[in-house]
């Protein structure tokens, strides 16, 4: 089954080691990616198990998390900032 994961902004899940149940073992940038509306899903690069399941932030969640000083959070917010600047211009 795989891993449903709710926070982007959880520290460390990019590295982590999953387990799949062909023998593969890796973290998520080895794993194949399936972007979602709403998530992205990693799968097992041998097999094609799902194995990972990335929630995509909300504003909410990326304002809260560059409060808290998350670099990848700080640069999301700054590019949602000017979009939103460069939307408005029009």
């Amino acid at each position: 089954m795989a891993e449903l994961l709710p926070d982007y902004f959880t520290p460390g899940w990019r590295e982590r080691t999953h387990a799949c149940a062909c023998g593969w073992q890796g973290d998520s940038r080895a794993m194949q990616m399936d972007l979602q509306d709403a998530v992205t899903d990693y799968a097992c690069p041998e097999c094609g198990n799902l194995l990972l399941i990335v929630s995509h932030p909300d504003r909410e969640q990326v304002r809260r998390a560059a409060a808290a000083g998350h670099p990848e959070a700080v640069q999301q917010l700054a590019l949602l900032e000017e979009a939103e600047r460069y939307l408005g211009e029009r």
